[in-house]
């Protein structure tokens, strides 16, 4: 056969031509396992790195590589026994080093390994046991730390999550042993405590914390035990070495040398403060891999058991994580998964699962985007329709949706469709026009479509909705700038529009900045005041810059000394901001774009975008479009980003002092050797050193002191910039925050007498919502994690009407954005909690405000 052994191994399990496309995989195996035999003499040291690289980077054909070393194991025991030591080093080095994929996977492989009888059983047991022990010891309270349960919990569900890959031949060999391990675990689960992950949960719910519901860990052990009770039988995972077991079992059993944990290096903390910031620095390190998506029916989805599930949706995380990247590939391996039953619902549930993860998706959502294209490509029969029932699924709850995942969704879907042509049944949306302006479902579609125009041009989108032309008018104003000093005939010739067309000619003439900001100061300032001058100039500037984003920077360089000069303290800025926006006022993009260039010039300072966007004006537009929050979501953004670049910028400078100081040294050291080398002339010393080389010597001293002086000097100024970075992102959160509690404090409805929180989703108790399809009614939401079967839906409602009033509206809204802005900076929320708790959250703080802004946190409320 001519194909390579590496593709052999690559496709092993694949039906591909590479294997005369059968399936059958033991005839794989045979082909794969002859095809290394006759390339081993010249390639050993390649395939053993091959083997080792396919088994941590295709984790889901793991059964098949452990066979193909215990067969390898049956002719060159060596071979075999330095896989093994080489994945205890492995294994060693990943713990230590915290790298959580490769803990995970590796101990899989050990599995196969294992179920191939290159290992024994008992190696896979004291494994387990050192993990739990480890697990055991992070939460005692005098050991370890409680706070860190994430670090315990993630050394559980490895071991769990290995159990579907070799539960059924550690019962087969060491059922004692295996018992001893699932009730260590058992005793783990009850002492761990329960993780409430609402603050992270795509749907917002009324009835807050639900004592059934379980968490991730409790769930996955509910489908261990299920799995333990049904015999270890898992459809999902495939059993090569059951066909070949009378040739493996005569095979050597390597020792596998036991892993050491590295001792905690956490302390129990008394502060409430700090407890949370290491609860949340725990969670930041050892994040929840998957929070379960259930978007589809059970009647809709396929059926299949619990663990399969996990197996199946273990797959899919290990494709998207290690082709990464790799869109094609990613899209073949995902359709081409070791399973023999269809999956493409959960592939697209497990998809938009990892989407919508919260705080942030492990990728950039442009990957899961390509990869949802490629799908629907590579599955044209059948994936298509699976997305667009998704889509339909998550329209029918958006009112329920997170504001984050609601973003989020809106991104995705227009893109989605720029890549198909804009085609889709907007007729069976048509309703969301009847719906009142702030309903959820209405600004969805209202969002969309305006992003839509972003990735193409107005005409193009009208005609896509042309079957729902109700829809019309939920475009957005036909792009185009409203330039006030516009000059036709049918307009009045005005001061400003003099002083506007002088400034176009000035700025044709190429007249310096200096000449421009001396004319403003003498002819528009004294006679008309700073404000008329922000007007006009500010209003010219951007007409000269409206042709594209390119003409706009370009007037920004060179014009931007004027505008910092008529705008040097916040009112004016807030003025400046008026006028972008009054300009730009049918361009959203273009308003977002002006101002966050505005920023990045230091024009406008992102404080004054934070009270430009909690204005009167803008304030009212929260609940009814994204206008205001994708200005502010880019300030905060920019804040933040500028000083995780410094950060970075920082660390780089001090690696660079360490080496210019050892280049330093080492052509001082030089020199100085050259000059102290002596030798007799005439009975005097002198220098044996030619004076040529001497001053080469001095030379390469000199450049080497100066780099030295240059590196530090750029350190000092770039820490002197972080300072005041770190001082502008914390004067922006006590901005932000206390905003969001004064914009709240107003609008919310009070907590009555009894001290009954309002509930806002009550809505209009005379509304009524006729439902047409009774399968439509209820959707399944990760009922197998224990939350309620049936949940109400609020879409095939919309014929009737959206019966949550505005004010409710807005405050739903605006309580959403506030806990995912938390949710989103807690990092540098915590660092700052304290002069929070003292600034801002203080005295009668409405117990909504207070639970949006901690639940993001993951901080208990004492009030």
């Amino acid at each position: 056969m001519s194909t390579g052994w590496r593709t052999l191994l690559l496709r092993i399990g694949d039906r591909c031509p590479e294997y005369g496309g059968t399936a059958d995989h033991k005839e794989h195996i045979e082909i794969c396992y002859n095809v290394l035999s006759r390339e081993y003499e010249h390639s050993k040291d390649d395939i053993f790195e091959f083997l080792l690289q396919c088994a941590e980077q295709l984790p889901h054909k793991i059964p098949f590589f452990g066979v193909l070393i215990g067969l390898i194991n049956l002719e060159n025991e060596d071979f075999a026994k330095g896989i093994v030591d080489a994945t205890q080093a492995n294994l060693q080095d990943a713990l230590h080093t915290e790298n959580r994929d490769r803990i995970r996977i590796l101990l899989r492989f050990l599995c196969g390994l294992m179920c191939s009888k290159v290992i024994s059983p008992n190696s896979i047991i004291e494994t387990y046991e050192t993990l739990l022990s480890s697990a055991a010891t992070i939460l005692d309270e005098e050991a370890g730390n409680p706070s860190w349960q994430p670090h315990a919990d993630f050394y559980v569900y490895c071991i769990l999550a290995s159990l579907p890959w070799g539960g059924s031949e550690l019962f087969e060999q060491v059922p004692d042993e295996l018992e001893r391990v699932l009730v260590g675990i058992q005793s783990y689960v009850s002492i761990r405590r329960h993780f409430d992950d609402i603050a992270f949960s795509v749907f917002e719910t009324d009835e807050g914390n639900s004592p059934n519901k379980k968490d991730f860990m409790e769930d996955l052990w509910e489908r261990m035990q299920l799995l333990s009770r049904n015999g270890w039988k898992v459809k999902s995972v495939p059993k090569p070495h059951l066909s070949l077991e009378a040739q493996l079992v005569v095979g050597k059993c390597h020792r596998f040398h036991p892993v050491s944990l590295p001792p905690p290096t956490f302390t129990m903390s008394s502060s409430e403060i700090l407890q949370g910031q290491e609860k949340h620095e725990a969670n930041l390190k050892y994040p929840q891999r998957l929070r379960r998506l259930h978007i589809f029916p059970t009647n809709k989805a396929e059926n299949m058991q619990p663990v399969d599930r996990f197996v199946v949706e273990e797959y899919i995380l290990d494709v998207l994580l290690f082709f990464n990247g790799c869109r094609k590939e990613c899209a073949f391996y995902l359709v081409s998964l070791p399973v023999s039953f269809r999956y493409e619902y959960l592939m697209a549930e497990t998809i938009f699962s990892q989407l919508l993860l919260l705080p942030n998706p492990p990728f950039r959502p442009i990957y899961y985007t390509l990869v949802i294209i490629d799908l629907c490509k590579a599955l044209p029969a059948a994936f298509p329709s699976v997305v667009v029932a998704a889509v339909h699924a998550l329209f029918d709850r958006i009112s329920n949706m997170d504001t984050e995942c609601r973003t989020r969704l809106i991104l995705w879907f227009s893109h989605h469709l720029s890549n198909f042509q804009f085609i889709w049944p907007w007729q069976e949306w048509a309703n969301v026009k009847g719906l009142p302006k702030w309903a959820p479902q209405r600004v969805f579609v209202q969002e969309v479509l305006e992003r839509e125009i972003r990735l193409s041009y107005f005409e193009k989108i009208k005609q896509s909705i042309e079957d729902a032309a109700e829809l019309e008018g939920l475009l957005p104003p036909k792009g185009g700038p409203n330039f006030r000093y516009h000059t036709d005939e049918s307009k009045e010739s005005t001061e400003g529009h003099r002083l506007s067309k002088e400034l176009v000619s000035m700025v044709r003439g190429r007249k310096t900045t200096r000449d421009i900001i001396l004319w403003v100061e003498e002819q528009i300032v004294p006679a008309n005041g700073a404000k008329f001058a922000v007007d006009v100039v500010s209003q010219t500037l951007l007409d000269i810059g409206s042709k594209s984003f390119t003409h706009l920077i370009t007037v920004l360089e060179r014009y931007g000394q004027i505008i910092s000069k008529l705008c040097p303290d916040e009112e004016m800025q807030l003025l400046l901001m008026d006028e972008v926006s009054a300009y730009w006022k049918n361009s959203t993009q273009m308003s977002a774009i002006a101002i966050d260039r505005m920023m990045g010039y230091r024009l406008i300072s992102n404080l004054a975008i934070v009270k430009w966007v909690f204005s009167s004006a803008n304030v009212d537009q929260f609940h009814v479009s994204d206008r205001p929050w994708e200005i502010l979501r880019n300030t905060v953004s920019k804040t933040y980003n500028r000083i995780s670049d410094l950060r970075k910028e920082i660390q780089t400078l001090r690696k660079s002092i360490q080496v210019a100081k050892e280049a330093s040294a080492k052509a001082i050291k030089e020199l100085e050797e050259a000059k102290s080398t002596l030798e007799i002339v005439e009975g005097q010393p002198v220098p044996s050193e030619r004076p040529g080389r001497l001053r080469r010597l001095q030379g390469f001293a000199d450049k080497a002191k100066e780099e030295e002086v240059t590196i530090e000097e750029s350190l000092e100024a770039k820490e002197a910039l972080l300072a005041r970075g770190l001082e502008e992102g914390k004067e922006l959160l006590r901005l932000l925050f206390k905003s969001f509690v004064d914009v709240l404090t107003e609008r919310l409805p009070p907590v009555s007498a009894d001290g009954d929180v309002p509930n806002l989703r009550a809505g209009d108790p005379n509304v009524t919502f006729p439902v047409s399809d009774p399968e439509a009614a209820t959707m399944e939401i990760d009922n197998e994690n224990g939350a309620d079967n049936n949940s109400q839906v609020d879409c095939g409602n919309t014929k009737a009407g959206y019966n949550i009033g505005e004010l409710e509206q807005w405050c739903l809204c605006t309580l959403g954005y506030l806990k995912s802005f938390s949710r989103q900076y807690a990092t540098e929320i915590w660092s700052h909690i304290g002069m929070l708790d003292e600034e801002v959250f203080v005295g009668s703080i409405h117990p909504l405000i207070w639970k949006a802004a901690f639940s993001g946190l993951c901080r208990q409320m004492n009030q």
